[in-house]
């Protein structure tokens, strides 16, 4: 951008034919220093830029419009609520050219939507938007109450009071048990001595089961114990039976298949007979 150019796009621009005595810019040129949008400013009308405060739902296409999506809004006051002014913002919606008018609600400290859309229903808690829930205004005026102040103050000394007795108790049991330091002592390394005991059995039968140093044997337990009873591997004898009565099968069985067999045994019968007859013909 040149020099000419940057200068007027910043309105630092003073064509030749202006001078001080001609007052600003702005005056000299016969506009509004927020140009187009104060053109119906005399309607008491200010485009402003309007960012959608919750979900609505547009009348014209039903498209949802998101929270925080902004407009070119028409902002004009409408009435009073006290001394807060009532505002109205009206624009176009981007779906389907749907006019939509939204107010201000002092009163609740709320938005309205007065036509064009309406609001999408959602219902959250102050847990699940991670925020802290308002008092209500009887709340509120509970506890600016002098005989609401009176009532929590006697509450809170009872409470008070109950949790000065349970500590007391507490307390007690935690010197009682804590007294005798030589007995607490003697029992504590009398039941590290038996765990340190049978860690070590267990760590002997792990080696007798051929099994590797990373593998860590847990102690028994009454439910591995029935687990491991109710498995069942069937009757070792007869499966040692049946192998052996199989494999004697196998044995008995001819190698060759039984034309071939035959076929074999007449050969080798007429070959012994030529042989006996070579030996008589000698």
């Amino acid at each position: 951008m040149s020099t000419l150019a940057a200068a007027r796009a910043d309105n630092f621009y003073y064509p030749p034919e202006w001078d001080p005595s001609k007052g600003g810019l702005n005056k000299f040129q016969g506009q509004h220093p927020l140009r187009e949008r104060a053109k119906k400013l005399d309607q008491g009308i200010l485009v402003i830029r309007f960012e959608m405060p919750f979900n609505v739902w547009c009348n014209g296409c039903g498209h949802l419009i998101g929270k925080g999506v902004r407009f070119n809004a028409e902002k004009k006051q409408i009435g009073n609520y006290f001394s807060t002014k009532i505002w109205s913002f009206s624009m176009t919606a981007p779906c389907c050219s749907e006019h939509i008018e939204v107010q201000t609600d002092p009163k609740n400290h709320e938005y309205i939507v007065v036509a064009g859309a309406r609001r999408k229903a959602e219902t959250y808690t102050a847990q699940d938007a991670e925020t802290h829930e308002l008092p209500d205004s009887e709340e509120a005026q509970a506890k600016d109450d002098p005989f609401s102040k009176l009532e929590r103050r006697v509450e809170d000394s009872r409470r008070g009071r109950e949790g000065a007795d349970r500590l007391s108790e507490l307390l007690e049991d935690s010197e009682a048990k804590t007294k005798d330091d030589y007995s607490i002592n003697k029992a504590l390394r009398r039941q590290l001595r038996g765990a340190r005991k049978e860690e070590k059995r267990r760590d002997e039968q792990r080696k007798q089961l051929g099994l590797p140093d990373a593998v860590r044997l847990l102690p028994a337990s009454g439910a591995d114990a029935e687990a491991a009873a109710l498995v069942s591997f069937g009757d070792a004898s007869a499966f040692a039976n049946n192998r052996k009565h199989r494999r004697q099968a196998i044995k008995d069985q001819p190698i060759f298949s039984g034309q071939a067999a035959m076929a074999g045994g007449q050969q080798r019968v007429d070959w012994g007979q030529a042989t006996n007859q070579l030996s008589e013909g000698a």
